[in-house]
């Protein structure tokens, strides 16, 4: 499965993408997706378990975000029936490395993987995000996302709910 918008192409995370990951993270990764450095251990998991997903159909559906000539300069998640969303809606997170940040990458990605949810029949889509990461602000605005509510989860962060309809 690929995506592209002849720009970006969005693949599935496999296990080739582990030393490009691990070497792509950063203190706002951290700060902003992650919540904590990454291990070999811990980031060849996180893709073993993306990998299950996808074989086994499940609901989280993570990609590499590729740029250039294939390299790997980021990731998008989009999670289907979370228990704190509506039926038809999605979850997308999205983290790029250092060095594609600024390009417009990371609008490119939350847009694609908005079609592809779309697609599989979501009819909106939620970014969460915490309000001082103005990064992902400025990203959710420019793909047609709109504040719609505020939440705070049980670690004492806050974030806001950026939402946008996938529906023609």
């Amino acid at each position: 499965m690929e995506l592209t918008d002849g720009v970006i192409r969005l693949s599935p995370l496999c296990l080739e993408d582990v030393d490009p990951h691990l070497a792509g993270e950063d203190d706002e990764l951290v700060r902003w997706l992650s919540g904590g450095i990454s291990t070999r251990q811990s980031v060849e998991d996180y893709i073993g378990r993306c990998m299950d997903q996808w074989e086994a159909g499940g609901p989280l559906h993570a990609f590499g975000v590729r740029a250039g000539s294939g390299e790997l300069v980021g990731t998008t998640e989009v999670r289907f029936d979370q228990p704190y969303l509506q039926p038809g809606t999605v979850n997308i997170s999205y983290g790029l490395h250092p060095e594609w940040r600024g390009r417009g990458i990371a609008t490119r990605a939350v847009l694609l993987v908005g079609a592809y949810a779309a697609a599989a029949g979501a009819v909106q889509a939620v970014l969460r995000i915490e309000p001082r990461n103005t990064a992902s602000i400025a990203v959710a605005r420019r793909a047609g996302y709109v504040p719609f509510r505020q939440s705070e989860e049980g670690d004492g962060r806050q974030f806001t709910w950026y939402t946008k309809s996938l529906s023609p």
